[in-house]
């Protein structure tokens, strides 16, 4: 199934259309989100605050796929999640979705270069052009210099940016980030949130990221709020 290019020029990277998402807990009925409305440009920075058990997590979870609303509309891309099945869904995530974590979870034995590579293995991208994007996508983070290093042997700075390597080695058209400056000290994290916004703006991205941090809150060029499920 071919995902690319999928949305027209004019469609918003990602929109949610009176998202609606519970979970049944016991006998009851626990509700995340209510009635979310929100949509991301491509290019656009966008920092998604609020308090812990918010609905935050559930947001970025639903806006790429991987969970399904209760109530309400999702397009990713030009693509109504509904009408996707799991397949179809993780093929575009695969594709066109890059997903940056608090951690870098990167395998210590490896070397930067290789841990850029390991989505692009797994998408069977042929070797040669797995590595081309792969040192790109260090050139585009500034760790082409330490490519060859192994990842025991990089700062948690420069872990975090071969994390945002990786989400962005496949050349995606969206990205999310769950915290990604929640375990760095205040001057990596500033450069992190630097870096995300530089990218978005430079490379057409469309990017939600998650986070507490003021820095990343005053680098976006805008920001959602959400309190109890709902965007305020």
């Amino acid at each position: 199934m071919e995902m690319r290019n999928a949305e027209p020029a004019a469609t918003a990277i990602v929109e949610a259309q009176g998202v609606t998402r519970e979970f049944k807990v016991g006998g009851g009925i626990v509700r995340a989100l209510r009635g979310i409305e929100a949509r991301i440009e491509p290019g656009e920075l966008v920092a998604l605050r609020g308090r812990s058990g918010s609905g935050k997590t559930t947001l970025l979870n639903i806006l790429t796929g991987i969970d399904s609303p209760t109530q309400g509309q999702v397009y990713l891309l030009g693509h109504d999640l509904a009408r996707l099945n799991e397949t179809a869904r993780a093929i575009l995530r695969r594709e066109q979705v890059g997903i940056l974590f608090q951690n870098a979870h990167l395998f210590p034995l490896l070397t930067a270069q290789e841990n850029t590579e390991l989505p692009l293995r797994l998408a069977r991208i042929e070797p040669r052009r797995r590595g081309e994007q792969a040192r790109a996508a260090l050139e585009m983070v500034g760790l082409g210099p330490r490519a060859q290093h192994r990842g025991l042997e990089l700062s948690g700075g420069e872990q975090q940016r071969v994390a945002l390597a990786r989400a962005l080695a496949h050349q995606p058209r969206f990205v999310v980030a769950d915290e990604p400056t929640g375990n760095l000290d205040s001057m990596t994290g500033r450069a992190i949130a630097a870096l995300l916004q530089r990218i978005a703006h430079e490379q057409g991205i469309g990017m939600l990221v998650a986070t507490h941090d003021p820095v990343v809150v005053t680098s976006a060029d805008r920001v959602l709020t959400i309190s109890d499920g709902m965007l305020v």
